[in-house]
């Protein structure tokens, strides 16, 4: 991610500071309650193997009580470094920990910053260590927690760990091979499978400006442990669109920017399929024999790292059914839950302070009891938000109980409907796709990714004639769906190979009248918001170990899975479906023909006919779990 954002996600993640220049109304800054109420610490832990990991401890003055510890272990630089650098404004999440008195405690993993070693991307997981060299980063939380509990004064045995995106990483592999003080961790946003769906890749595409911007900055060799880790990088204009496409074919990124430099975006060119190298860095086979209690958080609109959290859930819930394990999903775009006083994303509102419920009715009281045995957290299996109708809904399961599958078809005519196409109906419909003229992800200006562009107004797609759009009839009901949604596509391309991009949007009634508290300038009259959205390279429609070419202008059979989403269509709105082959520079263009993309040429791409077939034989619709 951009470097700036690096740094927002850092101070958001460590529950420590946001550096802003404004903050609440309190009784005394907070720069002076934290010279008043705390000492700092820097110190060197030492590592099973030797190697020594750079860990700031904020411990408080008083001594009258014991008190928890929260780690986070953080690869984005552990920050104030220097014993004199204090933090000057906390954040409203936070600040709930320091005026408990929690002890803080921030550390560099290994190979980042000031820490020694070497620093390895999302590290494999060794189950079988047998030697003091074997380690990884369940047992340098290991190692860290033991060094903590013993040497921090005033610690009272427990040990909570929390961290958003790849800190939420490391707040997972915290859960693995526990230490017993490690009594609760939260992983936030976490890293699971960069191959998967995390991140930089979703079904087999590669996510480019993501992946680029984050390694451009954040990839390069430290030769030893330094206070700045991070490479700035400048593109030389603000708009992302214009960049990628000039950038033109992945390879073009290494010879013209990264020089052999970067090692991980070597590696991900080298392996664009998911095979033993990506195996080996997925975190979600280990998550067996699970002892801290969890809460795993995300957002619905987090375009990194939705898929971690629901899947780190998921398999903790399927193999630990005796952990007391919590899912947290709200309307936040990426770490936006730790956001000060959040109550919108882009043009949507939600009709509260999403902030400050997290914080006092979810996180807070869950490290609460965990750590200090205060209070009964009256936390349900999941807490979700429903989009749509603004309302948090505590449920016993997530999937919830009383879902039931339905489809909606797609038919001739640009007609969205729960009934099944006719014989009398066209075949299909048709587009041309051009990677020299790829459909934008956003309407946006911008050098980073929008963030709010997973509820953005999708008009400005739709009006495209590369993008196919179908619509169902105003909905007499509400209609509420809750969780993934299966894509079953029949499709065909003059090419050897394409991407399909497959988008469910929200219609508002042409009628609607504009709330004052809506951001100014916003049309909610006709607003086509995107509820969710995901693409599939087809030549891993069977697989993503092993691709295989596409029979040109045959009908052929394209089905995956678009995440979770908890989601209110209101009577009087309509349900959307919009289809195309580009996503840019969201996603990577494909180049039209079957083959290594990552070795690809400029002069590789070409236009592709795309057609979505709509028959009583080649059905294509979307599966859908409606909410009674």
């Amino acid at each position: 991610m951009a470097l700036r954002l690096l740094r927002d996600v850092l101070w958001i993640t460590i529950a420590a500071t946001v550096l802003t220049t404004t903050t609440n109304a309190q009784d005394e800054p907070d720069s002076v309650f934290f010279r008043k109420h705390y000492t700092k610490q820097e110190v060197r832990i030492p590592m099973r193997d030797g190697i020594k990991l750079y860990t700031i401890a904020y411990v408080p003055k008083d001594t009258v009580e014991r008190h928890p510890i929260l780690l986070t272990r953080s690869p984005y630089g552990a920050g104030l470094y220097g014993e004199d650098k204090y933090p000057r404004f906390f954040s409203n999440l936070s600040r709930n920990y320091w005026h408990r008195k929690y002890i803080i405690v921030v550390q560099d993993v290994r190979g980042r910053f000031m820490s020694e070693g070497t620093f390895v991307n999302v590290r494999p997981h060794n189950p079988a260590k047998k030697s003091k060299n074997d380690i990884d980063e369940s047992s340098d939380t290991y190692d860290t927690v033991e060094w903590l509990i013993t040497n921090i004064p005033g610690n009272n045995g427990r040990v909570g760990v929390k961290g958003i995106s790849y800190p939420g990483y490391y707040s997972t592999v915290a859960c693995i091979e526990a230490h017993p003080a490690v009594k609760a961790t939260s992983p936030q946003a976490p890293v699971s499978e960069w191959m998967g769906g995390d991140d930089f890749y979703h079904n087999g595409a590669l996510l480019i400006s993501h992946a680029f911007d984050f390694f451009v900055g954040f990839g390069w060799p430290r030769p030893e442990p330094a206070t700045q880790d991070f490479r700035p990088f400048d593109p030389g204009t603000p708009d992302g669109y214009d960049f990628y496409l000039k950038l033109g074919a992945l390879p073009n990124a290494n010879a013209r920017y990264m020089h052999d430099s970067v090692e991980f975006w070597n590696d991900m060119m080298e392996h664009g399929t998911w095979d033993d190298f990506w195996k080996a860095r997925s975190i979600l086979p280990h998550l067996k024999n699970i002892r801290p209690a969890t809460l795993v958080v995300g957002g619905w609109y987090d375009t990194e790292n939705l898929y971690g959290a629901l899947h780190t859930y998921a398999e903790i819930e399927k193999n630990n059914p005796d952990n007391r394990n919590t899912l947290v999903m709200g309307p936040w775009c990426h770490t936006a839950w730790a956001a000060n006083d959040l109550d919108s994303l882009g043009a949507i509102k939600f009709g509260s302070n999403l902030s400050k419920f997290f914080a006092e009715e979810l996180e807070v009281p869950f490290f609460e009891y965990y750590l200090r045995g205060e209070g009964e957290p009256k936390i349900p299996e999941a807490a979700v938000f429903l989009t749509g109708a603004n309302e948090w809904k505590m449920l016993d399961s997530w999937p919830p109980n009383g879902v039931a599958m339905k489809n909606l078809y797609i038919n001739a005519g640009s007609k969205l409907s729960f009934t099944s196409p006719s014989q009398d109906d066209e075949q299909y419909t048709e587009y041309v796709s051009d990677p020299a003229k790829p459909v934008p992800y956003t309407n946006e200006i911008t050098g980073w990714y929008n963030p709010a562009f997973m509820v953005e107004d999708q008009r400005f797609a739709s009006r495209r004639p590369d993008v196919i759009v179908f619509r169902t009839e105003l909905l007499d009901d509400n209609m509420t769906i809750a969780g993934p949604i299966t894509v079953h596509l029949v499709g065909s391309t003059s090419g050897t190979d394409c991407d399909w991009v497959v988008k469910v949007i929200d219609v508002f009634p042409d009628s609607l009248r504009i709330p004052d508290s809506v951001p100014q300038g916003a049309k909610l009259g006709g607003y086509q918001m995107l509820v969710r959205g995901d693409i599939l390279r087809g030549k891993f429609r069977e697989s993503l170990s092993t691709p295989k070419p596409i029979e040109p202008n045959k009908p052929t059979v394209f089905e995956f899975i678009l995440q979770d989403l908890f989601h209110q269509f209101k009577a009087g709105h309509r349900i959307m479906v919009q289809i195309q082959s580009t996503w840019f520079p969201f996603a990577d263009r494909n180049p039209g023909k079957f083959m290594d993309i990552y070795k690809a040429k400029d002069s590789d791409f070409e236009k592709t006919v795309q057609r979505v077939y709509h028959t009583p034989v080649y059905q294509s619709y979307l599966s859908v779990l409606e909410l009674k």
